[in-house]
């Protein structure tokens, strides 16, 4: 019998860590735009009122709030849905990175695995808009575990802004409780000659699936996921080009300016090889059950490995 995904929410892992770090660092706050229910902040909000500012339907207050806080010494934490923060790209522009200030600006609700909201929710340009302002990094965990470590991580003050897209939607639990969380560095779920598959969010899962499928193909793929997206690993991307010849990019997200863009970067400035952006294309989503439209829009596991057997056995 076939075993069962363990899955678990990204964003309530975010909310029960944040609570859980307000016990020791009396120093956190956190910043919502009349999101918490949905963004998982109201389980700080309710152990901590006192370090807890609901913002009101008002994200560019919110984030000028936030750069206030995190300039004063506080470890400022901000969430709501990531299409809206969105909205506030000058105030952060000027407020945040020009100031570098230390927020971490946590969202949910995005891609189209968000489902029944519809393109006017499901947000497919965020990792490139954040990944193009200066100084800003991001970040976008594989599953709950990853997401507890990233937020134990942030909760240490640093020294720039921070970027970290969470979804709706329950993702598969990949790692196990040891795991822990570097900036910038890549990790390799499955080992491979033929050919890489880097990805991140969800579509990490989807290639771990698809590459057991190649194998029965005779095409034995590497995985890797990236969910540093800005620092990205750029030795894992050079050493993975070298050694598989063939990369090819996977995520929840528009083609244009997102991980395929990041990882080609690198690859034609370090050591050139033929690079397969796999994602959305230069459209909007559709209102439907989330996972579903991963298949209608022919970025699921089997149209993964339709794209990636292909791709294997062109001639370059």
């Amino acid at each position: 019998m076939e075993k069962l995904e363990k899955l678990e929410s990204l964003r309530e892992a975010y909310g029960d860590e944040l609570a859980d770090l307000g016990e020791e660092n009396k120093n956190i706050v956190v910043l919502d735009a009349d999101l918490s229910t949905s963004t998982k902040t109201e389980i700080f909000g309710k152990k901590f009122p006192d370090r807890f500012f609901n913002m009101g339907i008002s994200e560019q207050s919110m984030v000028s709030a936030a750069a206030g806080l995190s300039l004063s010494g506080k470890t400022v934490f901000a969430s709501t849905f990531a299409v809206f923060l969105s909205n506030t790209y000058n105030v952060i522009r000027q407020s945040i990175c020009y100031n570098k200030a230390p927020v971490n600006f946590v969202v949910t609700h995005s891609g189209i695995s968000l489902g029944e909201d519809g393109p006017t929710h499901q947000i497919l340009e965020d990792v490139g808009i954040m990944s193009g302002l200066p100084g800003m990094k991001v970040i976008v965990p594989v599953d709950s575990i990853e997401t507890r470590r990233v937020i134990d991580y942030l909760s240490e003050k640093k020294n720039s802004p921070y970027y970290i897209r969470l979804t709706r939607e329950k993702f598969p639990v990949l790692n196990d409780n040891n795991y822990e969380f570097k900036e910038g560095r890549a990790v390799t779920m499955r080992d491979g000659k033929d050919i890489t598959i880097i990805a991140y969010g969800i579509m990490v899962s989807f290639a771990l699936k698809a590459a057991e499928i190649l194998k029965k193909k005779n095409i034995d793929a590497r995985v890797i996921n990236m969910s540093s997206i800005k620092p990205i690993d750029g030795n894992a991307i050079i050493k993975a080009a070298r050694e598989t010849g063939k990369i090819m990019t996977a995520e929840e997200h528009s083609i244009y300016n997102g991980l395929g863009s990041r990882v080609s970067e690198v690859v034609s400035e370090n050591y050139p090889v033929p690079v397969k952006i796999f994602g959305m294309p230069d459209i909007f989503g559709k209102s439907g059950k989330g996972m579903l439209l991963f298949d209608y829009f022919h970025i699921g596991v089997n149209d993964m490995v339709n794209t990636a057997e292909k791709f294997y056995n062109e001639v370059f």
